[in-house]
């Protein structure tokens, strides 16, 4: 399952860092941006489900960063601030943040409230949950694309034609980078029948495979020969 994106905008690098090792530790993807110029443009190129914004930045203020945010994304916006009276708290929240936690906070808190705004608005989320269901059915290898369910296989937005058993061969190297697969094993697994002498038969496919998917297939980028062993996907 793909990590959920989130992105700190903090002046203050120290805390930036902080909050990162926290996240990280929970498994989830970490931008940090350190002016609210800076953070908009982490959000233009990035697919960002959750922003926690500090409110008092040099530049653009937290509070104008969230209503630019809140312009076209409804994302989950948790708000820092050293301020801790009810007034800040209701400026914020009525700016467009979701949540908002004072200065100096427990880490473990703001992980709390961060796993609950995901869990709102990913997990409650059709919208969400449809393209996060696309994006697990792609398995991007740098220019190699591959669509499992609509078994379709592009290179450079070239489409490429595979056969069906070319297809299954390369998606289970694919699905597996890294790992080593015997010739044998790629034909016990896609044919699902024990392999008798069936190494040629292998060796034919994964040749044909990178006539179509290879700029060179005598030196090949993708998959690799693991000389007495089998074959891989780096």
């Amino acid at each position: 399952m793909p990590k959920e994106n989130i992105l700190i905008i903090e002046d203050e690098k120290e805390i930036a860092d902080l909050i990162e090792i926290y996240l990280v530790n929970e498994g989830y993807e970490v931008y940090k941006a350190y002016s609210g110029e800076e953070g908009l443009k982490v959000l233009a190129e990035q697919q960002i489900q959750l922003v926690i914004l500090d409110i008092m930045m040099p530049g653009i203020d937290g509070l104008e960063v969230c209503r630019i945010i809140r312009r076209d994304k409804n994302i989950p916006i948790l708000m820092l601030s050293a301020k801790s009276e009810d007034m800040d708290k209701i400026l914020g929240l009525s700016t467009g943040a979701d949540d908002y936690l004072t200065k100096p906070f427990n880490p473990l808190e703001l992980l709390a409230r961060v796993k609950s705004q995901l869990r709102r608005y990913l997990y409650l989320n059709p919208n969400y949950k449809q393209n996060n269901a696309e994006r697990e059915d792609i398995i991007t290898i740098d220019s190699l694309v591959i669509n499992k369910s609509k078994h379709t296989v592009s290179v450079n937005d070239r489409e490429v034609k595979l056969t069906p058993t070319e297809f299954q061969i390369l998606l289970l190297l694919a699905g597996h980078r890294k790992r080593v697969f015997s010739a044998e094993e790629i034909f016990e697994r896609i044919w699902d029948e024990p392999c008798y002498e069936s190494r040629n038969t292998v060796m034919v496919h994964i040749r044909n495979i990178r006539e179509k998917i290879e700029d060179n297939p005598r030196e090949p980028r993708f998959i690799k020969t693991v000389w007495g062993v089998g074959y891989k996907i780096e």
